[in-house]
């Protein structure tokens, strides 16, 4: 059973930068792709990015959310996904969430319980 623990979150002002963790179980974790999703008060979940697998290159992609302001890492020793944002504002406060697809299927089977960053003006 594959477990995703997010941490890091907090209340940050504008224009912090801020480093979210998600410790992930799994022996397989680098086999992996992993996702970033948000989701503020009242609004749909969106898509933040991911990082491939390491056989696929470790690739990373961004959705428009956060483009240009949010690094995604991997350190698979420690089986940890990493979101580095910066520049924050408050437009960015909400529920983030990390995500596995470990079957490699294509769709995200496994999802933490979130986060939450708040970030004042």
């Amino acid at each position: 059973q594959v477990q995703l623990v997010e941490s890091g979150g907090g209340l940050v002002q504008a224009g912090d930068s801020l480093r979210l963790s998600c410790a992930a179980s799994g022996r397989t974790f680098s086999h992996w792709t992993m996702g970033w999703f948000r989701q503020a008060p009242g609004k749909e979940r969106e898509f933040v990015g991911f990082i491939s697998s390491v056989s696929s290159g470790s690739m990373t992609y961004y959705g428009d959310s956060m483009k240009g302001r949010s690094t995604i890492s991997r350190d698979n020793a420690k089986a940890t996904l990493y979101l580095e944002m910066n520049r924050l504002t408050p437009d960015d406060t909400a529920v983030y969430y990390c995500a596995a697809d470990a079957r490699a299927s294509g769709t995200y089977d496994y999802w933490g319980q979130g986060t939450q960053v708040t970030v004042s003006s």
